[in-house]
């Protein structure tokens, strides 16, 4: 019998890691259909944006230090179903070609987040939380047009160089929920924009 030849190697990799950091879509949403959504909003009852975190976590900083932001939630009604069934299938698409992860659906409504200079701001952070339902990924969509502010980059860090995503106006970004980013100080005006979490099974 013919003996079989191998490589030396310390590893045997069952499958290749070709899971995508990120994606995105173009133009989501028009410059009016943004407008509206940003009046939707603005309309809705206006709160601190909360910070989670983690059982064991200390609170070691204020609150404004680690996020500076206002927020409504946006729950789905015949208002803003439309927007509900095409973020849904804009999910659906991005999701077969770069995640493939099994999802049910958004549980918990889209928030509706304002951030305004100077300091408008949420620091590093992952979307996933222990002891809460299983976010699996998660979007933001830009509402503001990007030359009526400046700063208020979204960076997500896959490496210790993050990606620096793009601002244009109606553009929606999905990422896993795991992957840690932040908003950066909005130094000039107000960024609007839509967050949602699309919760699946328990990852295994």
């Amino acid at each position: 019998m013919k003996k079989e030849k191998f490589n030396s190697t310390t590893v045997w990799p069952f499958n290749q890691d070709t899971l995508e950091t990120w994606a995105y879509y173009d133009n989501v949403f028009s410059k009016i259909e943004c407008e509206k959504i940003i009046d939707i909003g603005i309309n809705k009852k206006i709160q601190t944006g909360p910070v989670i975190r983690s059982k064991n976590e200390k609170e070691t900083k204020e609150t404004k230090e680690i996020r500076d932001s206002k927020i409504s939630w946006i729950y789905p009604t015949n208002e803003i179903s439309w927007a509900y069934r095409r973020i849904t299938d804009v999910i659906l698409d991005l999701n077969d070609r770069f995640f493939k992860f099994d999802l049910y659906g958004f549980i918990e409504g889209f928030q509706f987040t304002h951030y305004k200079e100077p300091e408008g701001k949420y620091i590093k952070h992952v979307d996933r939380y222990q002891g809460g339902h299983t976010r699996k990924l998660s979007l933001t969509i830009q509402l503001s047009n990007p030359d009526c502010y400046k700063g208020g980059e979204l960076l997500l860090y896959d490496s210790y160089k993050p990606v620096i995503c793009p601002k244009e106006q109606g553009k929606l970004i999905l990422f896993p929920s795991y992957v840690l980013h932040e908003v950066k100080p909005v130094t000039k005006g107000e960024r609007y924009s839509l967050v949602g979490w699309i919760t699946g099974p328990q990852f295994k």
